[in-house]
């Protein structure tokens, strides 16, 4: 097991938070994701005295994949902070406790070239700390327009790109780094920056692992309303506020999340849903107005279990099926450094953290890019790890997607997968 879960009975059942100045972030209009202008952020400490994460709520409409910043102490006094997340009142006072102890805030990492999730908040938490050096991934761009860094109020005097040779950083004596990528999606580039704390044996990365809890993550506990809407069966269902049914939409969340639409969701025709929606029993403007246009199958929870693997490290599917593969020698070269240092801890930027796992872990979550190599005969021969497959029927939607975006020439097609050889 990857990392150790936490118990139904630590689940509590918290009240509805009210709407707090605390927890303003009044520019959600630039990037309109959940839960829009009231983001809680929940303080965790991971390694003691060293290593403390931030985690607040992020999603589509009510499909929700907590985000997290990791914060580490400096052995010669101050602060890194990896991917800031929103710096609301409540997020800032957390970090300023830390600061009162720890001292000031001396670099900020933003680790990925695309990802607005991270890069909208690194602007605005870079200002609160204006002494603080700022290194971001090299080959920045936005989506749908390219604007500059400074238009994310990222200040030029405050800013620069990470040297492709970590040795050249100041905070190098603790940190190594590797950066994944670019990878070419036509669009713009794909890129990555893992980072390794020496003295915890930590790693941290964003998107390129996750670790799928079987438990809702404590964060989602501040706002249950999307787990008892994913709880329910049809439009008609009344569920009950209990651990067992948070569980249960928490766990079809995830699904939906990582596949879109997995075999086991049946999408309902609009006609229907509409329907189905003036006979809902609430209709309210948050659950709606009544609408749920899909429909589970009874046995989805076989889907989550095979999606989870245990809870062991996995790539995402729309990260296999639409951006890994249009490089797997240049993945897999990362994935090969990455795992040659000597980590017992992963904190990704979403999901379950940390998970307590082993590099070998780590890099056996790539094989998917690997071609088989031929079988080895023998009384020697080594067995060959298994690679971790998702299943095609929940994979055929993003398939459908992939062929639509090549179709169109709006990204390159999936690159074949590295040959390999047996050891002779």
């Amino acid at each position: 097991m990857a990392t150790t879960q936490r118990s139904e009975q630590n689940q509590s059942v918290p009240k509805q938070p009210q709407r707090s100045r605390d927890w303003s972030w009044p520019y959600w209009p630039f990037v309109p994701l959940y839960p829009y202008g009231q983001r809680r952020t929940l303080c965790r400490e991971i390694v003691k005295g060293k290593i403390w994460t931030f985690e607040q709520l992020q999603g589509i409409l009510y499909v929700i994949i907590p985000v997290r910043m990791t914060v580490i102490k400096l052995a010669a006094g101050g602060l890194l902070v990896y991917a800031p997340v929103a710096p609301t009142r409540e997020c800032i006072r957390m970090v300023k406790d830390l600061i009162e102890k720890h001292g000031e805030i001396k670099y900020i990492i933003l680790p990925t070239a695309s990802g607005i999730e991270h890069k909208v908040f690194t602007g605005p938490f870079s200002k609160r700390f204006p002494k603080a050096q700022v290194f971001v991934s090299p080959s920045q761009w936005t989506f749908p327009l390219n604007i500059p860094l400074s238009w994310l109020g990222l200040s030029g005097r405050q800013t620069q790109k990470l040297p492709a040779n970590s040795a050249d950083t100041p905070f190098a004596d603790e940190f190594d780094y590797a950066i994944l990528g670019p990878v070419d999606l036509g669009l713009g580039p794909f890129e990555e920056v893992a980072l390794y704390h020496k003295p915890t044996k930590t790693l941290l990365i964003t998107d390129s692992i996750v670790s799928i809890p079987v438990n809702p993550p404590q964060v989602l506990q501040f706002a249950p309303y999307p787990m008892l809407f994913h709880a329910k069966d049809n439009a008609f269902d009344v569920v009950e506020d209990t651990p067992t049914i948070r569980r249960k939409g928490w766990q079809r969340m995830a699904l939906f999340a990582f596949y879109f639409q997995p075999s086991v969701l049946d999408v309902v025709n609009t006609k229907q849903t509409f329907k189905d929606a003036r006979q809902a029993p609430d209709r309210s403007k948050k659950a709606y107005f009544g609408l749920f246009p899909v429909q589970w199958h009874p046995d989805w929870k076989r889907a989550f279990d095979t999606f989870r693997q245990d809870g062991n490290p996995v790539v995402a599917p729309i990260l296999r099926k639409l951006i890994f593969n249009r490089n797997p020698e240049v993945v897999l070269q990362w994935a090969d450094r990455v795992a040659q240092w000597n980590f017992r801890r992963i904190i990704p930027c979403h999901l379950d953290a940390p998970v307590m796992t082993t590099p070998q872990k780590f890099n056996q979550a790539f094989d998917f890019l690997r071609s088989a190599p031929p079988p080895q005969r023998g009384w020697f021969a080594k067995k060959q790890p298994i690679s971790v497959n998702f299943p095609k029927e929940d994979m055929a939607f993003l398939d459908r997607v992939d062929q639509f975006l090549c179709d169109r020439n709006i990204t390159p097609p999936a690159k074949p997968l590295p040959r390999e050889t047996s050891e002779q």
